[in-house]
């Protein structure tokens, strides 16, 4: 390898730097094994789309590793200085033009005194070739319509049963060949037999398999009877699209009429065919003399873009490194207090979400609206949350998502995939669902007391106003022995209880002073440790390859996300450098002696526990 490659080494694995131009024209001599992508889509991208359509040679919408490096050898062909490639330049030079033919139409767009075509200006003229084209086609075609701006509907009717009467009228030339053809040539007792036990419609594909119609026997193909008709008698499948060629084609070319003969058929055609061939000369581009242009457009836009997509597929510079935007971040999303920038286009959240959640990364799927001059516009979107917590991301939360042209989009939640976003959060996860669940279990309790009371009261209401009603019945008196194992039970858990705080208070006063805060840390971390190590393998083991992937990237290394790099992607809400802030706030809610109480008890509980003793 005669080329010297440098590498930088981000993300878990080694990346290589595209500096040059020298690096960009040797991309090709580079083991794909170390590239980071082999394919990515073009849509969902934050890239130029029509430099993406020029690259992708085969128009399948997906730019693949030969294809960019076909696009950096067409350039390097054609230019006399490759350097361009590497001064982020807005267009082309013409001093670094090589191909004649290209540098000659450069000149002829170029006001004197100008020595660079930008990309605009070869786009420009692109397409003001290609209109020319089309406005000369376009005329061309003036006397081929023999039905005026009715000719193309007339042309689309005889195109959709045109291989049907090709059959039917072969089929009639059969039977006049041999009589003994005619019954062979129309639908067998058999195929319509297995009709019969069948639920049919008139779009049903073994009726559309008849022939088109009843082909006549004998002599009578080649008279009269050898026509083909246009309502009653036609096989039900193809009765709309004969009624359609008659109303749109033959009743306007040929005259009324209810059947069609083969002279018939082929003067039809005949009348038609001059549009049908002004059609299929239709330019599909620019024509032979205006090539040049094309060519013009195309290099203007490799000088451009080349070196940035590169830095964008066969490595993630851009995104690595934090210097701009990556491809695949389409925008920002602010929510909860914080701006996530890890943000990708998605088609079908349901299904990326899928493979997505093997990234193991805490992704929110959003339905973007932005309401414009044309009515709407719609985005499904999926944020990395990387930062802070996620109690508070639930579905039906709204937040606003900036693109990267500055446009603001109404955000709403509709999916959420649940993973760890830090070890803070690790850390307090266990009491903050220990807290969850006694609320749950309160609320529960205290909900369907008041449930008991309010039914207790509504039957007391209705017995009051009710006439004629018994009294109701006495109460029966308290059983205490009912009760007995009740209490004894309450006793027991109380008793325990105690015992369990009764010895962990002595030993935590049979402590040291210094030793207290120890043992208080190391209870803390046998609750909270099992939680933290999950989640710190997990935050360890966070990847972008899934989340690219399920958009139809084919990411050809490990791209990890660590916790340091992860937690800049998001970025949380904090006061600006230098604010004055004022603690002071009039709404707050008064503060209770908890502390005060707590002590006193912890206070009591020790004495009690010291006489004990």
């Amino acid at each position: 390898m005669s080329h010297t490659w440098k590498f930088f080494r981000t993300g878990g694995f080694d990346q290589v730097r595209i500096d040059t131009a020298a690096d960009l024209l040797n991309l090709r001599e580079l083991d794909q094994k170390l590239w980071v992508a082999l394919s990515c889509p073009t849509t969902g991208i934050e890239f130029d789309a029509r430099t993406l359509a020029l690259i992708d040679s085969d128009g399948d919408g997906h730019i693949r590793a030969p294809e960019l490096l076909g696009a950096i050898d067409w350039a390097a062909a054609r230019l006399t200085d490759a350097a361009v490639l590497e001064q982020a330049l807005a267009g082309v030079p013409l001093a670094a033009i090589k191909d004649e033919t290209i540098l000659a139409a450069a000149k002829g767009l170029l006001p004197a005194g100008e020595a660079m075509v930008t990309v605009e200006a070869a786009s420009a003229a692109e397409a003001e070739y290609s209109a020319r084209a089309l406005a000369a086609w376009e005329a061309s075609g003036a006397d081929s319509k023999p039905l005026g701006e009715a000719t193309e509907a007339a042309c689309a009717a005889l195109a959709a049963v045109k291989e049907k009467l090709d059959d039917f009228f072969v089929r009639c030339r059969l039977a006049a060949f041999d009589d003994r053809a005619g019954g062979a040539m129309n639908a067998s007792d058999d195929s319509l037999k297995s009709l019969g036990a069948a639920t049919l419609s008139a779009e049903h594909a073994d009726i559309a398999a008849l022939p088109l119609a009843k082909v006549p026997s004998g002599t009578q193909s080649a008279g009269a009877g050898g026509t083909a008709p246009l309502a009653a008698g036609v096989n039900p499948a193809w009765a709309a699209r004969m009624a359609t060629l008659r109303d749109a084609a033959v009743t306007p070319v040929l005259g009324a009429r209810e059947s069609l003969s083969e002279a018939d058929w082929a003067e039809l055609q005949a009348r038609l065919a001059p549009f049908t061939a002004w059609q299929a000369a239709r330019p599909a581009g620019l024509p032979a003399e205006a090539e040049a242009v094309r060519d013009l457009e195309r290099l203007s836009r490799y000088v451009r873009d080349l070196m940035t997509l590169a830095n964008n597929f066969v490595a993630f510079r851009n995104f690595y490194a934090r210097q701009g935007k990556a491809t695949f971040q389409i925008g920002t999303l602010y929510l909860d207090g914080r701006a996530a920038e890890l943000c990708v286009a998605v088609n079908d959240a349901a299904r990326h979400a899928a493979l997505a959640s093997l990234s193991r990364i805490c992704l929110v799927y959003c339905d973007c609206v932005r309401v414009g001059g044309n009515g709407g516009e719609k985005l499904s979107i999926a944020a990395a949350f990387t930062a802070g917590d996620s109690d508070q991301l639930m579905a039906l939360r709204n937040g606003v998502f900036y693109d990267r042209q500055g446009r603001d989009w109404d955000a709403t939640i509709t999916k959420v995939l649940d993973h760890p976003i830090s070890l803070r959060q690790a850390f307090w996860s266990p009491y903050k669902k220990l807290g969850r669940m006694v609320s749950e279990q309160m609320q529960k309790m205290a909900a369907s007391r008041a449930a008991a009371a309010e039914a207790k009261a509504a039957e007391a209401a209705v017995a009051s106003v009710a006439k004629g009603a018994p009294p109701p019945p006495p109460k029966a008196p308290f059983d205490a022995g009912k009760f007995a194992g009740i209490f004894a039970a309450i006793g027991l858990a109380i008793g325990a209880i105690g015992t369990a705080l009764a010895a962990m208070l002595t030993g935590l006063l049979g402590l040291k002073a210094w030793q207290i805060p120890l043992a208080i840390a190391a209870l803390l971390l046998v609750i909270s440790l099992p939680a933290v190590i999950v989640a710190w393998f997990k935050l360890r083991s966070r990847t972008l390859g899934p989340i690219l992937d399920a958009n139809g990237w084919a990411i050809n290394a490990r791209a990890c996300i660590n916790i340091p790099f992860g937690t800049s992607l998001t970025q949380l809400a904090r006061l600006p450098e230098g604010a004055e802030r004022a603690l002071a706030d009039p709404y707050a809610e008064k503060e209770q002696p908890w502390k005060t109480y707590a002590f006193l008890a912890v206070v009591l509980f020790a004495a009690l526990v010291w006489l004990t003793r």
